[in-house]
């Protein structure tokens, strides 16, 4: 079992094991090595605004130039920043410095691979092989293999991602729009309402003040009721919610409702359907997308595959079967033509470009689905035992499955960047799913602790 890397890279508390300066030279050193050792390898480098981004920064580049890569800082951006300019200036991977949703007193240490992909489990484990071990780590420069790295800015990349992502919808004119945008105080607290205003639309920008500490803080696609009471108020077409690294997006209808991920990606594949750019009429989604987004597509002919937690996880399922749409219901979406990894920014676009195309509101749009009535309950625990090793918990879940037959199901798992355990119940009947939620918040509490 893989001990550093989560589901979205290394994350944790700042200063803290594993994410010290001390651990991001580390893996500077390792990501290098894991590439071939050889003088030359670019590395691009960005972060969110969390105050302990600079630390991080400075043990990575220090790492990173002792190992012989040439690294490039492009400053605070979105981590769909730091994949696309992987691609755009073939640089051999990438490292963004964020804990993306979590609070300020958390970062991590996220790595894209060539063509700014995520990297695979496999590279994950070498890397993470060399992290665990110290023999690999003698001085390559004083023993005459590698010559010393370089390090440079490159202020320009946000600017380079902010024209790309304009190009995704053909540069639309989106006047006449008037969208709410929620920074979350984050990484797309700059680009991402320029990007708006830059193609026309009418913007009421908020949580756009970073301090270092107030990242996510009340705010941002945790929070999108507080963009969702803004749009209400100014009268709005609908509100855009980001996280702390601006690649997820939670958005909120002219009403003020907050919507689920998977309206929003029901409607997408839908009207991406009828638009003819959904190869193979099929989209990827995770264990977590509710029952009824499945019935709502199977009614437009749509197939739903399912992938593991993760939007990681939902590009690799894309990849292989060869679909150009996914996402997760947290608000990772995935435009396969436009980005190699989630894009709440890009995504946004994508979500203004139908309204503009339908004539029709985001109200209007999500309402193609029908959710069955569920429940996700996390729990913090003080260690991640087996969930096999649960006698109580896995006798639980076999009577839950056999209780729902086809009108509902369960989902038990752990989380891959906190310890906490995540229960989702679902089924046609919402009693039942309060009755097995307080079964399962007992024999948890009970068992674990």
């Amino acid at each position: 079992m893989k001990r550093l890397f989560g589901t979205d890279g290394i994350r944790g508390v700042a200063n803290e094991h594993p994410v010290t300066a001390c651990m991001a030279n580390r893996l500077g050193r390792a990501v290098v090595k894991a590439l071939g050792g050889k003088n030359g390898v670019r590395v691009l480098i960005g972060r969110d605004t969390r105050e302990s981004g600079g630390m991080l920064e400075d043990g990575l580049v220090a790492g990173l130039v002792r190992a012989g890569a040439r690294t490039i800082r492009l400053g605070v951006v979105p981590s769909p920043t730091v994949a696309l300019l992987v691609r755009e200036m073939g640089a051999h991977t990438g490292v963004m410095l964020t804990a993306s949703h979590n609070p300020h007193t958390d970062n991590g240490m996220k790595v894209f691979g060539a063509g700014g992909f995520k990297l695979s489990d496999e590279i994950e484990a070498e890397i993470e092989t060399l992290l665990l071990s110290d023999g690999w780590m003698v001085d390559t420069v004083q023993e005459g293999r590698v010559e010393e790295g370089s390090v440079e800015d490159f202020p320009e990349g946000l600017r380079k991602y902010a024209e790309c992502a304009k190009a995704s919808i053909d540069g639309m004119d989106l006047t006449g729009l008037k969208v709410v945008i929620d920074a979350g105080n984050g990484a797309g607290f700059e680009v991402g309402p320029q990007i708006f205003r830059e193609l026309g639309a009418k913007v009421i920008a908020m949580a756009v003040t970073p301090d270092g500490r107030n990242i996510n803080e009340g705010c941002g696609a945790l929070h999108a009721e507080q963009a969702g009471k803004l749009v209400r108020e100014s009268g709005a077409d609908l509100g855009v919610s980001l996280d702390g690294d601006a690649d997820r997006v939670i958005f909120t209808d002219a009403h003020g409702n907050t919507l689920s991920g998977d309206r929003i990606m029901a409607m997408c594949a839908i009207s991406l359907k009828h638009a003819g750019k959904l190869r193979g009429d099929a989209m990827v989604a995770t264990v977590m997308s509710n029952l009824g987004m499945d019935e709502a597509l199977r009614a437009e002919g749509i197939s739903v595959f399912r992938a593991g937690v993760g939007d990681r996880k939902v590009l690799e399922m894309m990849r292989e079967k060869g679909i150009v749409f996914g996402g997760e219901n947290s608000g990772h979406l995935i435009f396969a033509e436009h980005a190699t990894t989630g894009d709440g920014i890009v995504s946004a676009l994508q979500v203004c470009r139908m309204m503009k195309e339908s004539g029709k509101t985001l109200a209007e749009l999500a309402s193609v689905m029908r959710e069955y009535p569920s429940t996700l309950l996390n729990l913090s625990v003080r260690e991640k035992t087996p969930i096999g090793d649960l006698p109580k918990l896995t006798a639980l879940i076999s009577m839950a499955e056999k209780s729902f037959g086809t009108e509902g199901r369960q989902l038990v798992r752990y989380s891959g960047t906190e310890n906490k355990i995540r229960v989702l119940v679902e089924h046609r009947d919402a009693d039942t799913v309060d009755h097995w939620i307080a079964k399962f918040r007992d024999t948890i509490k009970e068992e674990i602790g």
